[in-house]
């Protein structure tokens, strides 16, 4: 294991040493990875775009997100400026290193989105795009290159996953009534729950040997290796994603289709829910690691993933911003 450490710092001041021109590129791709720009863009896709697409991306993060979370915690990686003072922590991270989240979810995302639109142009571009976030993530420190690696790995698990089961699965999940499907979702966000709480709890009591945390602290940014604060936000979107999608589903769908300024509008006024929501809520809710804290957080975040895929399509429907077809492959379906 030292001997990978050691090439991979080696490697990555390689890379820091070609020049700081390197550096406002390699943000601006590792911008393109963060759950913040996702966060952004699936209302886009999922509202103004094709809403079978952004369902599929939707869910395909949140999963994403929640196998970095348990994979990093199992792993107990460190990040390259963790390990060596020569590496300039360039974008500092207070979690584990590996795997590589951003290569994970870069894999996961536009690899999904590659599948679906199925056209050259659209692959080649995301092709390029998973490369250079991944390679992004070394040239600012904030990752080994087995880190990336084995976060194109685990996204490219789950790309697979997604590809072969999700038509299945579909079909499995139209055939029941909409209080099923709202209790398979919920169970499937207890479960979600328990095992990353127990990941946690495993991992409970971790301390970085103190050479890296002296390191890790000329970021800027102390550590905090295992934060339940992301079993709660993954579980409530999740959660909250897929009963707006099967409450819309009941209503009769819904398509993204429409005029330039139907579609900018629905955007507009989506996201203002979502800062609402989003940071409205946060600001009230309070913040800290308690079982009320912990079940706020799940309800906020539950209302954020409803609001994307159920609330703003109704609000949508309901001020004729767009249309509902029963008929349309793009409508979306749970």
């Amino acid at each position: 294991m030292q001997t990978l450490l050691d090439f991979g710092v080696s490697f990555v001041v390689a890379l820091q040493s070609m020049g700081d021109w390197m550096i406002p590129v390699m943000k601006f791709f590792s911008e393109l990875g963060t759950e913040e720009f996702f966060f952004l863009a699936l209302p886009l896709i999922y509202w103004c775009i094709d809403s079978a697409l952004g369902f599929r991306v939707g869910l395909i993060l949140l999963s994403s997100n929640y196998v970095s979370f348990i994979a990093k915690a199992a792993m107990a990686g460190p990040r390259p400026y963790w390990v060596s003072s020569h590496v300039r922590p360039l974008w500092a991270e207070s979690s584990f290193g590996a795997p590589s989240g951003h290569a994970q979810h870069a894999m996961s995302v536009w690899g999904i989105i590659a599948v679906y639109i199925k056209k050259s142009w659209v692959t080649v571009v995301c092709v390029i795009l998973i490369f250079m976030i991944g390679f992004s993530r070394l040239v600012l420190g904030a990752h080994f290159p087995h880190d990336v690696v084995l976060g194109w790995l685990f996204g490219g698990i789950l790309l697979w996953a997604f590809s072969h089961y999700w038509d299945a699965a579909a079909k499995w999940l139209k055939s029941k009534t909409f209080a099923q499907q709202v209790g398979i979702s919920f169970w499937i966000a207890l479960g979600m729950i328990v095992f990353g709480l127990l990941t946690a709890f495993l991992r409970k009591g971790y301390q970085l040997p103190e050479e890296w945390m002296i390191n890790a602290l000329r970021s800027g940014i102390e550590p905090v290796l295992v934060d339940p604060d992301t079993i709660f936000t993954t579980a409530g979107t999740f959660f909250g994603l897929a009963i707006g999608a099967a409450w819309i589903h009941s209503l009769g769908g819904y398509q993204a289709q429409g005029p330039f300024w139907k579609r900018a509008l629905r955007y507009v006024i989506g996201l203002i829910g979502v800062v609402i929501l989003w940071q409205g809520l946060g600001a009230v809710f309070p913040d800290g690691d308690g079982v009320l804290d912990y079940s706020l957080r799940f309800l906020r975040y539950t209302l954020v993933g409803w609001w994307i895929s159920g609330g703003a399509l109704w609000i949508f429907q309901h001020f004729n911003l767009t249309t509902v077809d029963r008929g349309s492959s793009e409508a979306t379906s749970i």
